[in-house]
C-alpha cells in the first residue's frame, strides 16, 4: 500500500520516516519530495509498505501523531489526477 504522509517538518528525513514506519512491518520505500530550487522538502511524502494490514494499522496509530516536533498528517495515498494541459 502507498501511504501519503504530509505536514513534515522540514528536518525529518527519508530514514527518520522510515524508521517510524518500519515499527508497523515491512517497509519497501520512502520517498520524501523536494524543491528542486530551494532543495529542501516541500513537507510530504510516501511510504510503500508491501502488507495492507500492517499499512492500515500505521496509518491509523501516526495520523495526527507528532513527528520531529510536527503533527502529521498520514492517509492512504490516492492516484494522481491527470494534469489539464496547460497550453493556450
Amino acid at each position: 500500500m502507498n501511504i501519503f504522509v504530509a505536514k513534515l517538518s522540514w528536518d525529518t528525513n527519508e530514514d527518520t520516516l522510515e524508521n517510524t514506519f518500519s515499527a508497523y512491518g515491512e517497509v519497501d520505500s520512502v520517498k520524501i519530495i523536494y524543491d528542486k530550487i530551494e532543495r529542501r522538502s516541500k513537507g510530504f511524502g510516501f511510504v510503500e509498505m508491501p502488507n495492507d494490514d500492517e499499512a492500515r494499522k500505521a496509518i491509523e496509530d501516526l495520523d495526527g501523531s507528532q513527528l520531529d516536533g510536527r503533527d502529521i498528517v498520514v492517509k492512504e495515498a490516492r492516484p494522481r489526477e491527470p494534469r489539464q494541459d496547460r497550453r493556450y
